[in-house]
């Protein structure tokens, strides 16, 4: 096994209490709303939206390889805008990864705006071998197309999550 690291980071003009609360707070109603074409549904399958909740992320035909995502809350920090947890069924892991974590740290910035930042780490399955560049690439963008639908859906309703 090989570990790898992923970053990514995306500014967005939505303040960082209104894109926290949407997007982290409000992740299990929201995502299926706003990503029908690949998220189903979310569901809690053990806890209540704290730390060790764990959550079956249920995916769309739009996604090949994999029908769920089962991931467990480590860090759920709403005061600091810290967001971790680890994919412990589906997805990649058993397919391509023996472990996926992913972090992500939402502040302020200068504009009155936010910044958000994702580092994931991984383990491969394969012996010296990390993720390829298309994998990567779909990972950052599929965080990314999460994201960018939150704000989008935040900047078209002002009142939404204030």
């Amino acid at each position: 096994m090989i570990t790898g690291i992923i970053v990514d980071e995306h500014t967005s003009p939505v303040a960082v209490e209104r894109l926290w609360k949407a997007s982290i707070g409000d992740m299990r109603n929201l995502m299926p709303k706003l990503l029908p074409q690949l998220v189903s549904s979310i569901v809690i399958l053990e806890g209540d939206g704290g730390a060790g909740t764990i959550m079956q992320h249920n995916l769309n035909n739009a996604v090949k390889e994999f029908a769920f995502v089962k991931d467990r809350i480590e860090v759920i920090d709403h005061e600091n805008h810290i967001f971790k947890y680890s994919v412990i069924e589906g997805g990649l892991v058993g397919l391509k990864l023996s472990s996926f974590t992913a972090e992500i740290t939402f502040s302020s910035t200068r504009e009155g705006g936010c910044l958000a930042k994702v580092k994931i780490e991984y383990e491969s399955l394969e012996d010296g071998s990390l993720l390829s560049e298309g994998d990567v690439i779909s990972i950052k963008e599929g965080n990314l197309a999460m994201i960018e639908a939150v704000e989008e859906y935040l900047l078209a309703d002002p009142n939404a999550y204030v």
